[in-house]
């Protein structure tokens, strides 16, 4: 078969097959008598090997490798294509993520792009510094026409950062991105990694807004408790006080007990709502499954509640079996009675 014919048949160009017999890839086997080349059928058979293996990202050196070598293996090479295809779609997806962003701003000119691409790896930079001022530059001014950072960014960035001062600039940023940030948070609720799902709530509860809060609410049913106690938290400072349960639950496992606690007292600002706390808190006094020291949280929860169920707890606690809640109890009490 001459080398036109090969080319229709199996779609390699003439010239490509030229090329793969100057590197020895595929050498016509006989010569008609004029001269021409002509291909048989182990000819036919080695192109199409060729291109298969081209298919799989192969190099045309490691291809001849492949079919020359009888000591080759392929199972290095195959792992080496696989690992290249990985960093090859993770730098794709990378690139791809990038573009929607800069998008998603909206940019009104090349100005705007450059300005979302330098902030964007601004964002990524190993300086918190670096960082830090992006975040801070991140949200334009109303009337500078410039276009803002889009959301899905500064959650991302918000997610991953470990710097204290990095980590407010985003926040305070991401009060001001408008809509988007409260739902991509709620995403990161769910994140495998604990890190991330307080990050997530923490920044949550930087935001206002009623999607914000009803995200914080979903919160307190979270499985993760340190969620569950940061959305308690800036839930009752939104003066909520479905979240008392959870409070209450804080100060008898020890988990930001002296925050939950001034949660507690913030939120006692009636009479009905002081004397469901102090019943709540009173109740778990009472049973007999409530260790020692929870039972000093408890005792001291009650210092700040107006209320008769608060006074009264405290003059019975006065006389407790255990000396330390006992002691705490007198000197609170004297310390009411002194108001």
């Amino acid at each position: 078969m001459l080398i036109g014919e090969v080319a229709r048949r199996s779609g390699v160009s003439a010239r490509m097959l030229r090329h793969y017999e100057s590197l020895g890839l595929v050498r016509p086997s006989g010569r008609t008598g004029s001269g021409y080349r002509e291909y048989r059928d182990e000819d036919i058979r080695r192109i199409f090997h060729v291109e298969s293996l081209r298919s799989l990202g192969l190099s045309l050196r490691e291809i001849g490798r492949a079919l020359d070598d009888p000591g080759f293996t392929p199972a290095e090479l195959v792992g080496d294509l696989i690992a290249q295809t990985r960093a090859r779609i993770e730098a794709e997806t990378e690139l791809l993520t990038r573009l929607r962003r800069i998008d998603a701003a909206g940019p009104a000119g090349w100005d705007d792009v450059l300005r979302a691409v330098a902030l964007l790896q601004a964002l990524g930079s190993q300086s918190k510094d670096v960082r830090q001022r992006a975040a801070l530059s991140s949200a334009p001014a109303p009337d500078s026409g410039e276009a803002p950072v889009p959301v899905e960014a500064l959650v991302e960035a918000a997610l991953t950062e470990t710097e204290t001062n990095v980590a407010g600039a985003l926040r305070w940023a991401l009060a001001r991105s408008g809509d988007g940030g409260p739902a991509l948070l709620a995403r990161g609720l769910g994140s495998p990694d604990a890190a991330v799902r307080e990050r997530a709530v923490r920044t949550l509860a930087a935001l206002s807004g009623e999607e914000a809060t009803a995200r914080l609410r979903d919160a307190l049913a979270h499985p993760d408790a340190v969620v569950r106690g940061h959305a308690a938290l800036a839930l009752a400072a939104r003066g909520e006080t479905g979240v008392i349960p959870v409070l209450v639950d804080m100060v008898v496992e020890g988990r930001n007990d002296t925050d939950a606690a001034d949660a507690l007292s913030a939120l006692a600002h009636d009479a009905r709502t002081a004397e469901r706390i102090a019943a709540a808190l009173v109740d778990h006094l009472g049973r007999a499954a409530t260790p020692p020291p929870a039972r000093g949280r408890l005792t001291q929860a009650l210092a700040d509640l107006p209320g008769p169920t608060a006074s009264r707890a405290l003059t019975r606690l006065t006389r407790d079996e255990d000396p330390a809640v006992a002691l705490t109890a007198t000197y609170l009490r004297r310390l009411r009675a002194a108001r």
